[in-house]
């Protein structure tokens, strides 16, 4: 009987006919093993240090925080700030990591889909004569040792997710995906947050480096005066070596602040991708240390919304969850669907032929009913992972709100500080004026001068220290608050 494409067509749509019901039957009625996922509930009491921070004003208004480096009015720190987001190589790294992540994700969710693929091969065969084929066939009439088979064929594989261990999978890896992007923003409001701290340290250091150089001037004067004196049998040499001493602490006091100024400078140059030395020249000229800006004390709803780390755990939270309905589906049977449709043939000009048509279909069922507790553990595994995560997305809110409430007191305390350092540095400056004045007057001695000379040099430090402190601490806010990104 004469078997065309046709009727080889019909068969094979028949068969597929018979089981495409079945298992669409199958696809449709499946279930979704293991937990549904629900986001914890979360409550954070108003922040105790809020009222103070808002209280305490600001040379400026509150910046909005995904720019809060704005609201210090220091066009030098903005174009480092944005400088360090462009060029900067953790960031660079980080949005690697969130294309990985999106990729790995894609391949999850392809693993729901059926997979087909074309092959083609043409083999030429040299048959042994004394191999089972050869040994029965060279008997025949017109037996040919060299031989040639052609076959080409496409083929299709679905596993069917009966369970919803492949859904599962999915999901987990979805929320794995929606975990990096936080990670990233997280890596930018660390890198803003950091090259504005070390900005402000340049400009810290270089205001300390210029009361240590004003000190270095006065001393210097105060010495030529004490030598004068000695010169004039006024005063004595103790008189000469105390103020040598003091001249030498004064320029003692440069060195450190160098190795500081220099390191600060450097850590900018990496922080904005370039070589150490790159950008130093542009903070050589040095400035002041910008004003503070005023800061909104923030609710503890904006930091779980905004918090970078706090929406990472919480994906990361789901992605645990998913991994153990991913766990669970192990212990339910894996049917799979596979068809192809080919042709073979031991001619190349007569492949494709009714005759040579092959169609197969293949449906598979796998089913561990015996492994020794292996998906036991799994599953236990999977559940441990879910509470690991659950622990560290509620740490996670803690430290948020710890960062707040200690950036506040931080920020409040020190410009508490500063006004008390700034009427100690006024009083002191008086004093040691009116001692230098009483002392060429012959009233007091030296050491009551030189004495002065050292509380107004360590008050002087001090506040231009505290200064900076107190405008790192703003950005210690900022960060704590989750600022650098736009939500």
């Amino acid at each position: 009987m004469a078997f065309s494409m046709r009727d080889a067509r019909t068969a094979h749509h028949g068969i597929m006919a018979a089981i495409a019901p079945a298992v669409l039957g199958l696809a449709m009625g499946g279930c979704t093993v293991g937990p549904a996922y629900k986001k914890p509930p979360t409550t954070l009491a108003a922040f105790h240090g809020a009222a103070a921070v808002e209280a305490r004003g600001g040379t400026a208004p509150a910046p909005p925080l995904d720019r809060w480096w704005s609201g210090f009015e220091d066009p030098e720190l903005t174009r480092i700030v944005q400088r360090a987001l462009e060029q900067n190589l953790d960031l660079a790294a980080a949005l690697a990591r969130v294309r990985q992540a999106r990729a790995a994700a894609r391949e999850a969710g392809a693993q729901l889909l059926p997979s087909a693929d074309l092959t083609a091969q043409a083999t030429r065969i040299h048959q042994s004569l004394e191999s089972p084929a050869g040994s029965s066939a060279r008997r025949l009439t017109g037996y040919d040792r060299n031989q040639s088979v052609y076959d080409v064929g496409a083929g299709a594989t679905w596993e069917i997710d009966l369970f919803g261990g492949l859904r599962r999978g999915a999901e987990a890896a979805r929320a794995q995906d929606e975990a990096t992007d936080p990670a990233r923003l997280g890596t930018r409001v660390s890198i803003a947050a950091e090259a504005a701290d070390a900005y402000l340290q340049v400009r810290g250091d270089q205001a300390r480096f210029a009361v240590a150089e004003d000190q270095v001037a006065t001393d210097t004067h105060l010495l030529d005066l004490v030598r004068l004196r000695f010169g004039q049998g006024v005063a004595t040499d103790r008189e000469v070596a105390q103020a040598e001493a003091l001249l030498s602490q004064a320029r003692a006091s440069l060195q450190p602040l160098r190795i500081d100024l220099e390191a600060q400078l450097n850590r900018l140059d990496v922080l904005m991708g370039a070589q150490p030395g790159t950008y130093a020249a542009e903070l050589k000229m040095p400035a002041g240390i910008p004003p503070v800006p005023g800061i909104t004390g923030g609710r503890p709803s904006d930091i779980l919304r905004r918090r970078p780390d706090v929406i990472a755990a919480e994906r990361h939270l789901a992605a645990a969850n998913a991994r153990i309905g991913e766990a669970i589906s192990d212990y339910y049977p894996k049917f799979s669907l596979s068809g192809l449709l080919g042709f073979e043939s031991l001619s190349a000009g007569h492949l494709f032929r009714a005759a040579t048509f092959q169609p197969e279909d293949l449906a598979g069922l796998r089913w561990r009913l015996f492994d020794f507790g292996k998906v036991d553990a799994e599953v236990a595994q999977a559940r441990g992972a879910d509470a690991e995560a659950l622990a560290l997305y509620r740490l996670s809110i803690l430290h948020a709100a710890e960062d707040v409430e200690n950036a506040f007191t931080r920020l409040v305390q020190l410009e508490a500080h500063a006004e008390e350092l700034q009427r100690e540095v006024a009083a002191l400056t008086r004093a040691r004026d009116l001692s230098q004045s009483a002392y060429r007057g012959g009233v007091i001695a030296l050491t009551d001068v030189l004495d002065a000379d050292r509380q107004l040099l360590s008050a002087q430090d001090e506040l231009a220290h505290t200064r900076a402190d107190a405008a790192r601490a703003a950005v210690q806010c900022f960060r704590a608050l989750g600022g650098g990104w736009s939500s």
